[in-house]
């Protein structure tokens, strides 16, 4: 028994080999496939051979002497085998039939592989629960099985019939495929009915077959680069496994699907991020470790993907996270940048871009597809037909590019769903390309190569020439016609009509980018499917849905008219026809208030006569739901940006709070505080419902969860310091100094420049005292990091003045350890990952009513750091959620912020300010003539209250210190923080835009009871 034990074990998992394995089975002594040559030389097949060998035959008397019945362990049909060597003139014929049971045919042919036999032929068949299949199989000399060895063979099938219980790996559902017969559905479905096991003997086989098989290296030798992608390709595998069946059960189920629209997914490593989704973290680091190799060494090989720039493109990837894990049907759309934004490198302090070579070996976890591709059109003209008494337009592009879809799979946490991001690549006109070169044209053809790539190379390329907007404008084009074309391709698979869409389709515009959606869903519905403007209109209204992020009136994109003649001729035309049937409505309602009227043109007319196209006026008029992404932010959208088209459909305004995933910002990126909630809780039911981290605060007054508390935090500290002092070249010896961290981006808006202020004033004091005072400082290390637009030069001179601070400070003896000052280059989503969970103060100190809502915040809530800020967008909320005395609010309010700026001009600065702003005039820290720019913005128009913020700003820094030195308080206000930080997961977020707006349903792949 012991013998039928071991094979029924040992045969359970697949051979991914299949014959190549040649001559291993010897029964009664006697070897199939072996040559002379062979057993001779003691080559590993012949070794194999009587291991094999020996196995079969102990297992077959094993059978004949435990009268061993051939019922399954399931209890169910009786299995019977049968072997026929007259059926066939060259094979023998196995015939096996019984209850069927998931991983059972991978077993049956692993047994044929152990047994030394080669199946030349399959017929798998079988319903309602039982199966029949026949097998022809040979020995591995083409020949058919000895009749004397045939009973020995058939006994251990038997036996494994007989002990076959369980699959060795979970199993997959059966789902349904339209189009494909019942029987077809039936083999291929037993054919893979399970899912790749995850023990770490599989894991180990599954890397090294992708190190000799996928990159064609030796498994012998192999470097952490390539054992890196050798491990991604493996784990890909297993999402690919849940990314299929999460399609075809979507198809199957036929639900509204979400179609999220992102000029940018700042998506960061996937690795990490995948394990822990997948819940093989644990099993990939002992099969890695055992392979010679470090997890953490594989993951630092992992280059972030440059596919995003800040909290836009962050929100997206943590959107597309919570969709998954919420089992939403759901997909992403943008663009494969090649180049991302760019390299952020520091060269004596001034910003220098570079691209971004983050494609350069390549990403494992992108899949090709080429058979998804569109054309996309730009230029040209459009020419009128009649086509039945019915005008028709048509479209006659001037250049075509094509784009070429590469699929990326997203996981979710505790669920068997996978999701997908369809990111966007342009490549040449293949028609165009391949006529250029058959007329021998080269150049024009490699030029033609050059033209189209270039629409996906670079994330918002810069926008001061025209050339730079107009490509800009046709990367948005770029990415909406392809998703469109998508979109309707998937849709039209399934349904003969139109009037369903609404019921299958939401699109969700992220920002003003991807605008474009509008007129592009109308030219396709009217132009290609040929339906009239009132049935496009109105499926455009039920299916199109957009979130703004921004107040600023500079960011709310307008693009020339001129252009957008030029380059998108028939979208042109439809945004006239929806301007004008829209202003129609408009003078029904108002009469001849033209002045009313005109502020609700999508067309604006500027002073020197251009023509401008308001594209947020254009997806507010379009849109059946429109929302802002913090309360502060919506009630700024409806009473002032978009008040007037509030007054008219108030229905349409909404406010949805931006949120993060607790999966990447807490459980993976802080696993000691992990640890630390989910003992306290009791489980770790909290990573997906953030509510019941509220219960934190029933041991916020425990001195030994305080004890605990501030042990993680200290541990993430000093991990965040080491990578500071890697990335920056500067020590740090005082690992005991505050961490007083602004990343983000480079903005006037955001006042990275007030926090440079607050350091010189800190900075100038400590110069001034004893050295016996200066021991009473809390010592400070200040980090400051994030990217500055190639073409704002303001937040490139703020960067250089950081710099210029940092090095005054960092090199002056009498300072010493007080305080210390960096900027952090290129800071990323892997870089954020780590300082984020060390940090004990996080400045968000934005001017009242300029941010929208910001994520950086929530972030930092959820790890327990405090915040300094202004009563600004998400801050309000966290405030309410986490208390405001467990935060240090500062500055003016939003309410005061129109009539400080009307009063700025009498405003009186404090004295402070006025003198560490002529520190920085009269060039105590250098590069006086180049910073004139910045001290003059905050000395005469001070748009951004700098000034009179900052004697708030100081006292509240003051207040920061005195907290600070009393641990305890400190402690408990960040046990609290972490506690009412639950309210910002983007679970919660995603759950109010479906339930609001979306109007889906969730769609859990079943999980089969094994």
């Amino acid at each position: 028994m012991q013998a039928q034990r071991a094979l029924a074990g040992g045969v359970a998992a697949p051979l991914r080999q299949g014959s190549r394995r040649a001559g291993v089975g010897l029964v009664n002594g006697q070897g199939y496939g072996l040559g002379a040559s062979a057993r001779r030389s003691g080559s590993r097949t012949s070794r194999a051979g009587r291991r094999h060998g020996l196995l079969v035959a102990a297992v077959a008397e094993a059978e004949r002497s435990s009268n061993t019945s051939t019922q399954d362990s399931a209890g169910g049909a009786v299995a019977s085998v049968s072997m026929d060597n007259e059926a066939d003139p060259s094979a023998t014929v196995i015939k096996v039939t019984g209850a069927n049971r998931p991983g059972l045919l991978s077993s049956l042919t692993s047994t044929f592989t152990d047994l030394g036999l080669d199946v030349v032929r399959a017929e798998i068949g079988g319903k309602g629960g039982t199966f029949r299949d026949t097998f022809w199989v040979t020995t591995m000399e083409r020949t058919k099985v000895p009749e004397s060895d045939m009973e020995a063979m058939k006994n251990a099938i038997e036996v494994l019939l007989a002990s076959f219980s369980k699959p060795a790996a979970a199993v997959r559902p059966k789902l349904s495929v339209p189009g494909v017969t019942e029987d077809r559905q039936e083999l291929l479905h037993t054919l893979m009915d399970t899912y790749v096991k995850n023990d770490v003997l599989s894991i180990q086989q599954s890397i090294v077959n992708h190190v000799e098989y996928t990159m064609a290296r030796s498994r012998y030798k192999f470097d952490d680069l390539e054992a890196y992608m050798a491990t991604a390709y493996s784990v890909r595998d297993r999402l690919i496994e849940e990314w299929n069946d999460t399609q075809t059960y979507f198809k199957e189920m036929d639900p509204k699907r979400v179609y999220y629209l992102s000029m940018e997914f700042l998506m960061g490593r996937s690795l990490l991020n995948a394990l822990n989704n997948l819940d093989i973290k644990d099993q990939y680091t002992e099969a890695i470790t055992e392979l010679g190799y470090k997890l953490e060494t594989l993951v630092e090989k992992e280059r972030d993907a440059a596919l995003g720039n800040g909290g836009l493109g962050r929100l997206a990837a943590c959107f597309l996270d919570s969709m998954a894990t919420l089992n939403l049907p759901a997909w992403g759309y943008g663009i494969r940048y090649q180049y991302g934004m760019f390299r952020q490198v520091l060269v004596d302090g001034f910003q220098h871009e570079q691209p971004d070579y983050w494609l350069n070996f390549g990403n494992p976890w992108e899949l090709e597809r080429l058979n998804v591709a569109y054309p996309i059109s730009f230029y040209g003209h459009v020419s009128v037909h009649d086509e039945g008494g019915r005008q028709v337009f048509r479209w006659n592009p001037g250049e075509t590019v094509t784009a070429m879809a590469y699929d990326n799979p997203i996981p979710g946490f505790g669920t068997n769903n996978t999701i997908n991001l369809r990111l966007w690549a342009a490549k040449p006109d293949r028609e165009f390309d391949l006529q250029a070169f058959n007329t021998g044209d080269y150049v024009q053809a490699i030029l033609s190569k050059q033209r189209a790539e270039t629409l996906s190379s670079v994330l918002y390329p810069d926008d001061r020439t025209y050339e730079g907007k107009e490509l800009r404008l046709k990367q948005q084009h770029f990415f909406v016609s392809a998703t469109v074309q998508d979109v309707v391709r998937r849709y039209k698979e399934m349904h003969d009509g139109w009037d369903e869409f609404p019921d299958k389709v939401a699109f969700q515009m992220n920002d003003t980018h991807p605008t474009l959606l509008v007129p592009e869903l109308m030219r396709i519905l009217m132009d290609q499917e040929h339906l009239g403007w009132t049935k496009s209109w109105e499926l455009v209204n039920k299916t199109c849905n957009f979130t703004n992020h921004t107040v600023l009136p500079e960011a709310l994109e307008k693009w020339p008219v001129a252009m957008m003649e030029k380059l998108l001729p028939r979208h042109m035309q439809i945004i006239y026809d929806i301007n004008w049937r829209f202003l129609q409505q408009m003078r029904q309602r108002f009469g001849d208030d033209w002045a009313r009227i005109a502020k609700l043109s999508i067309i604006e007319e500027t002073a020197t006569g251009e023509k401008t196209v308001r594209m947020a006026y254009l997806a507010v008029i379009a849109s059946k739901c429109v929302n802002g992404v913090a309360k502060i932010h919506s009630d700024i959208l409806k009473h002032d940006v978009f008040g007037p088209f509030h007054d008219i459909f108030p229905e349409k305004f909404q406010n949805k709070t931006n949120g993060v995933t607790p999966r990447r910002w807490l459980a993976f990126c802080n696993p000691p505080l992990r640890a630390l909630i989910t003992d306290t809780l009791g489980n770790e039911r909290w990573i997906n419902d953030t509510d019941r981290l509220k219960e934190l605060r029933e041991h916020v007054d425990d001195p030994a969860f305080q004890q605990r508390w501030q042990e993680v935090k200290r541990t993430a500290k000093a991990k965040s310091i080491a990578l500071i002092e890697r990335l920056t070249g500067v020590p740090l010896p005082n690992k005991d100094a505050m961490l007083d961290v602004q990343v983000k981006r480079i903005h006037e808006y955001k006042r990275q420049l007030l926090n440079v202020l607050g350091i010189i004033h800190r900075y100038d004091r400590i110069k001034r005292m004893s050295p016996a005072e200066r021991q009473n400082m809390v010592p400070r290390i200040c980090v400051i990091g994030g990217k500055a637009a190639p073409g704002y030069e303001m937040a490139k001179r703020i960067i250089k003045l950081v710099s210029a601070v940092a090095d005054k400070v960092n090199n002056d003896p009498d300072i010493g350890d007080r305080l210390k000052v960096v900027f952090v280059p290129d800071y990323n989503v892997s870089v954020a990952e780590t300082i984020i969970p060390g940090t004990e103060l996080s400045q968000h100190i934005s001017t009242a009513g300029t941010e929208a809502s910001g994520t950086g915040n929530m972030k930092f809530a959820m790890n327990g750091a405090l915040i300094i800020g202004t009563m600004d967008g998400a801050n309000i909320e966290i405030a309410e959620e986490i208390g405001q005395e467990n935060m240090f609010i500062f500055g003016a309010r939003a309410d005061k912020v129109p009539q400080l700026r009307k009063e700025r001009a009498e405003f009186k600065p404090d004295d402070r300010f006025l003198h560490v702003v002529n520190m920085i005039r009269t060039g105590q820290f250098g590069w006086a003539d180049y910073f004139h720019p910045l001290v003059d913005s905050i000395t005469y128009s001070d748009y951004y209250l700098l000034a009179n913020d900052f004697a708030d700003y100081v006292a509240t820094q003051d207040r920061v210190d005195q907290v600070y030195r009393d641990k305890a308080q400190w402690t408990k206000m960040s046990i609290m923080s972490t506690a009412g930080s639950g309210f910002f997961s983007s679970d919660r977020t995603i759950a109010d835009y479906n339930k609001d707006i979306w109007g889906s349903q969730p769609c859990p792949v079943p999980v089969v009871d094994e």
